[in-house]
């Protein structure tokens, strides 16, 4: 026997916990289908089951984050400042937030947490504050040959059974120079598992610059040289065509991708990420390093 229900006589209760069991977005969506849903998707009983189990532990690592534990009276408050504004933890080392459709963990290492070939040397790296950064301070190159960058994570750190990306997040100065002709090799590996490498491009323009070579041309007639643009032969100009190039954040800083990796249920390994060019004879300067991000992947 067919029994008719109506869903909107359901006690608030009830709808919380069943919006609780969705995610954010859904919640978002469902709270404008009747005002017994939008009532419950206020709940505290429904934000905090989206926000990670530990965050309270996470926000306890700075002084910023035990005031915002003090200071914003809902759950959702909280949800959503964390999506929209970093906070600062670890001595601001790191700082944390959340991917706003998922409610997943994002981590950010500051430059300062990297591991970075010759960072301490005054000679070719230096740590200056910009008020762009979201970090007291970013690591400037000024002149290296050998440039290597590498960050750690635990991957308890992390939301489980999420594949998550790694990024440099960076910026350039406006005399720069060895990384336009010249790809960086990236890698991430999870666990000391040997991971796959790719080529990327730290300068924008520097795929495009790759295919093509300068050369002297003397006009005809006179002792004047111009330089001529000639595409580089079919097997040089396709070495490296795969190889990634920046984005644009809406920071206005730069990034890109060093790899990514999958964090299973109840895992605890390292996950080594790292951004390498180390070719002979080709120094390189004026890149400015925020730090690495790693955030969940996101299906477009």
């Amino acid at each position: 026997m067919a029994v008719d229900m109506n869903l909107y006589a359901l006690p608030e209760g009830c709808i919380a916990n069943a919006l609780s069991l969705t995610s954010p977005k859904d919640a978002c969506r469902l709270s404008l289908v009747a005002s017994t849903f939008r009532s419950a998707a206020q709940s505290d009983a429904v934000w905090d089951r989206f926000l990670p189990a530990d965050y309270q532990d996470i926000l306890a690592r700075s002084k910023e984050g035990l005031e915002l534990l003090r200071s914003l009276e809902s759950k959702k408050q909280l949800y959503l400042h964390l999506c929209d504004h970093p906070i600062l933890i670890d001595d601001a080392t790191k700082s944390f937030s959340l991917e706003k459709g998922s409610g997943k963990k994002c981590y950010m290492l500051a430059a300062k947490d990297l591991m970075i070939v010759w960072g301490d040397t005054p000679r070719y790296w230096r740590w200056v504050s910009m008020p762009e950064s979201r970090f007291p301070t970013v690591a400037e190159l000024l002149d290296v040959c050998w440039f290597e960058i590498r960050g750690k994570i635990q991957t308890s750190m992390l939301s489980p059974n999420t594949t998550y990306s790694a990024s440099l997040v960076f910026t350039t100065k406006s005399r720069t120079y060895g990384f336009d002709y010249q790809p960086a090799e990236t890698s991430v590996a999870i666990g000391g598992e040997e991971s796959q490498t790719r080529a990327v491009y730290l300068d924008s323009e520097g795929a495009q610059r790759h295919n093509y070579q300068i050369i002297p041309r003397w006009r005809t007639g006179s002792f004047q040289r111009r330089n001529a643009v000639i595409r580089r032969p079919e097997t040089e100009s396709t070495e490296h065509q795969d190889a990634q190039l920046p984005k644009q954040r809406r920071d206005r800083w730069m990034e890109i991708e060093l790899g990514e990796f999958f964090v299973k249920e109840g895992q605890d390994v390292e996950v080594v990420m790292s951004l390498l060019e180390v070719k002979a004879g080709n120094w390189k300067s004026g890149l400015i390093v925020e730090g690495i991000e790693i955030r969940p992947k996101v299906d477009n």
